[in-house]
């Protein structure tokens, strides 16, 4: 019978926050699979054909890890698959919500500390013999570290984040402290399927 991993639990502080407050947590580094885009001009995300094909990669990926973990033969674990996260910024540092042609991001989703790299490896392998997708390319496991950062839970459509994220760098402030980085949202649900009003998406952002 495999051991059973539950990753959202594990880690509520950071993956279960409030909507009625901005609260600071430390965020220890983690091992994630990733994959680097930006959006196309005149292109948003929701309508980028390179931003898509990355999502699509991305959660095929990580089923593939789940399901080959759960049957392994020795010590198999069965885990729930983590939410889509994704980073972003511009070209020229800052992230702006009015110049989305200029948005950079990297998707990313938590893996398990038990996936290695040949597990990985080959889990890209076999979703290039499922489809031809070439975000699988781009794909890759590796580890982020983000230390100190000021994070809520927003409830409602991306476009009124902003008012979110005044909320976060006023309690920054108070602090004594500024926001450095990238801009960082957590999808609680697939974001391709849900709908604007019900969104919900943790926003972190780094401090110093």
């Amino acid at each position: 019978m495999a051991t059973k991993l539950d990753l959202r639990k594990q880690w509520k502080r950071l993956y279960a926050p409030s909507a009625s407050k901005v609260e600071m947590v430390d965020v220890p580094e983690f091992q994630f699979i990733m994959v680097d885009g930006q959006i196309e001009a005149g292109a948003a995300p929701d309508t980028s054909p390179t931003f898509h094909a990355a999502l699509e990669a991305l959660y095929g990926a990580s089923y593939t890890l789940k399901f080959m973990s759960k049957s392994r033969q020795e010590n198999p674990v069965d885990y729930t698959v983590m939410a889509l996260e994704g980073l972003w910024w511009t070209v020229k540092g800052e992230f702006s919500f009015e110049r989305k042609d200029d948005w950079q991001w990297t998707l990313m989703m938590m893996q398990p500390e038990h996936i290695t790299d040949e597990m990985f490896q080959d889990a890209r392998r076999q979703l290039r013999q499922k489809k031809d997708n070439p975000a699988i390319a781009g794909l890759r496991l590796g580890r982020f570290h983000e230390g100190l950062c000021v994070q809520t839970l927003h409830v409602g459509p991306y476009s009124d984040e902003p008012r979110t994220i005044s909320k976060m760098m006023a309690v920054a402030q108070e602090t004594g402290h500024r926001l450095r980085g990238k801009h960082h949202e957590i999808y609680l649900g697939d974001p391709r399927r849900a709908k604007p009003d019900a969104l919900k998406t943790i926003l972190r952002h780094p401090i110093e």
